[in-house]
C-alpha cells in the first residue's frame, strides 16, 4: 500500500467505492485522514464498513468541512452531466482529484524522482503497459504495475528511488489528476472513444494529450491524425529539459523509435539510416502478432531503452512476454493446430486485430451481438476457413457469412471448440488455427468475456489431454 500523507489531519469526501474506491480510503486512512465515503449502492457501503472505513451520507453532508473530493474514476465529472457530489464540491470550493493524483502529490512529497511510467491510448494500454513491466522486471528491476490494470495505484508499494511504477492511465483517470508529471508519458493512439463522458473528440483527446504535456520523456504515437497533432505540438512548444520522441508501428522515421521488418528500432534525429540502432526482433515473438502489437512493443522497447536496458535485454524481454490472459493468447497446441483465447474481443474492430493476425482460421464467433454485426470484418472472411457459430448472435452471422464463408451452427462453446478441432487437424495448413474471437458481449452465456475465455482454455486443454484426431501427434 502506498499510505496517502498529503491529507493528514484533513477531512475527505470519497465518492465510490468498487475496487479502487475502497483502495483510496484505506490509504487516506493509513495516510492520516478522516475519510467521509459514499457510495450510492448499498452492496458498495456494506463492503466498505467491513473494511472499517466511515460510511457518511453525502447527500445531507457539510461540504464546507472537506478538503478534497476524491472521485471514482468511473463516476461522470463534466458529461453527459457532473455527478451530483462534482456539484456539490464545486459549489464549496472544494477540489475534485481521484485516486492517481494522490499517488503523484505522494510521489512529489516522499520521492520526487521516483521512476513513474504512465501510460494511455484508445487502444493498446493494457498490453503496452504489461509488456513494458515485463521487460523491465526480466532486466531485474523493481516494478509496481497497476492503475487502469490490476491493481489500484494506491495499493502497489509506495514510490521510491530505485522501484519503477508502471501505470496505466483512463481517460477518466487522467481527468481526474491535475499534476500528473510521470517520468516518461506514453500516448500511444487516439480514435473516437468515451465521447458519451467527454462531450467531444476534441476533448476526449484533449485530456489525453495531459499526459504526455507533464512528462520529462514524452513518447507519441504518429499513425493516427489526432496523436500526430499532438506530437508536432508538443515538439514545438516543449518545455526546457523536455524530451518528445515519435512512435510509428506504421512506417520507418527519420527519427524515432519505429517498426520495420518485425524489428523494433532507433534512430537518433540527424543520424543516417546506417546508424539505425536494433533493439528487439518481434519474428519469434508468438504473443506480439499484428500491426497493433507491432505498435505495442514500439513503444514498450522505447520505454526500457530511457530505463537503460541493453538491446539483448530488450529483445529477450520481447521473445519470453507471455500475453495477458483474453487478448490473442496462445493457450495450448494439438499437433499443428494452435487455439488462441481472443475472448476480449467483444465486437468487431476488436476481432479484427485477431483476424489480421493469423491465416488458416477456424473461427469461434457469437454471443451478445453489438451494433452493426461482423459486417466490417468481410474484407477478412477469404482469411477464414471455417466459422463455427454460438450463441445470440449465431443466426444474425450465419446471414451475413452466408455465400462467403463455411460456418456451422454449433449453439454452445464445447461443441463449437470440437468441431473446429477436429477439423482444423484435417487441413493441410501447416499452422492452423483454432480462434476465439468472439466479436461479441459474452452475457448471453458466460458472466463476463473472462469467464468465457477461461472455459476456452479449459476446453483446450482438456483436448489436449485426450488422445490425437485425425493421425496428429501431441
Amino acid at each position: 500500500m502506498t499510505p496517502a500523507t498529503t491529507f493528514a489531519g484533513r477531512k475527505v469526501a470519497l465518492f465510490g467505492l468498487g475496487g479502487s474506491g475502497l483502495a483510496t480510503a484505506r490509504a487516506l486512512i493509513a495516510g492520516g485522514a478522516n475519510v467521509a465515503a459514499w457510495d450510492d449502492g448499498e452492496a458498495g457501503r456494506a463492503r466498505a464498513r467491513e473494511q472499517g472505513v466511515e460510511i457518511v451520507d453525502l447527500t445531507s453532508a457539510d461540504w464546507r468541512e472537506f478538503s478534497a473530493l476524491i472521485l471514482s474514476p468511473g463516476v461522470p465529472l463534466t458529461h453527459p452531466e457532473p455527478h451530483w457530489t462534482v456539484a456539490r464540491a464545486r459549489e464549496a470550493g472544494v477540489e475534485v482529484i481521484g485516486d492517481i493524483e494522490l499517488f503523484c502529490r505522494e510521489r512529489q512529497v516522499k520521492a520526487p524522482g521516483a521512476p513513474f511510467i504512465a501510460i494511455t491510448g484508445t487502444n493498446g494500454k493494457s498490453t503496452t503497459t504489461a509488456l513494458i513491466a515485463h521487460l523491465l522486471r526480466s532486466a531485474g528491476k523493481d516494478v509496481q504495475l497497476g492503475g487502469n490494470i490490476g491493481t489500484p495505484i494506491l495499493d502497489l508499494e509506495p514510490p521510491s528511488e530505485t522501484r519503477i511504477h508502471v501505470i496505466e492511465c483512463s481517460s477518466f483517470q487522467i481527468d481526474l489528476t491535475p499534476s500528473l508529471a510521470p517520468s516518461i508519458g506514453i500516448l500511444i493512439n487516439l480514435t473516437p472513444d468515451h465521447i458519451d463522458r467527454h462531450g467531444t473528440m476534441e476533448n476526449y483527446a484533449a485530456v489525453k494529450e495531459r499526459l504526455v504535456a507533464g512528462a520529462d520523456v514524452a513518447l507519441i504515437g504518429v499513425d493516427d491524425a489526432f496523436s500526430h497533432a499532438i506530437g508536432a505540438r508538443l515538439t514545438e512548444r516543449r518545455r526546457e529539459g523536455q524530451r518528445v520522441y515519435p512512435v510509428s508501428a506504421a512506417r520507418a522515421l527519420d527519427w524515432g523509435f519505429f517498426i520495420e521488418d518485425r524489428k523494433a528500432l532507433y534512430r537518433e534525429a540527424g543520424h543516417g539510416s546506417e546508424e539505425t540502432e536494433t533493439l528487439g526482433d518481434l519474428e519469434g515473438a508468438r504473443t506480439l502478432r499484428g500491426a497493433h502489437n507491432a505498435q505495442n512493443a514500439a513503444f514498450a522497447a522505447a520505454v526500457a531503452w530511457h530505463c537503460g536496458l541493453s538491446c539483448a535485454e530488450i529483445a529477450r524481454g520481447l521473445l519470453t512476454y507471455p500475453g495477458l490472459p483474453h487478448r490473442m493468447e496462445e493457450v495450448g497446441r494439438r499437433g499443428r493446430v494452435v487455439f488462441v483465447n481472443d475472448s476480449k474481443a467483444t465486437n468487431a474492430d476488436a476481432a479484427e486485430k485477431a483476424l489480421l493476425s493469423y491465416d488458416d482460421i477456424f473461427w469461434i464467433a457469437g454471443g451478445k451481438a453489438k451494433e452493426g454485426g461482423i459486417e466490417p470484418l468481410r474484407p477478412l472472411f477469404p482469411r477464414i476457413a471455417k466459422a463455427y457459430l454460438i450463441g445470440a448472435a449465431a443466426q444474425d452471422f450465419a446471414r451475413t457469412l452466408e455465400g462467403a464463408v463455411t460456418y456451422e451452427q454449433c449453439g454452445t462453446l464445447d461443441v463449437a471448440i470440437a468441431r473446429a478441432a477436429e477439423e482444423a487437424a484435417l487441413s493441410e495448413a501447416r499452422e492452423p488455427v483454432v480462434l476465439l474471437s468472439p466479436a461479441c458481449a459474452s452475457y448471453d452465456q458466460f458472466a463476463n468475456f473472462e469467464a468465457r475465455g477461461d472455459a476456452f482454455r479449459l476446453l483446450a486443454r482438456e483436448l489436449h489431454a485426450h488422445a490425437p484426431i485425425a493421425g496428429e501427434s501431441l
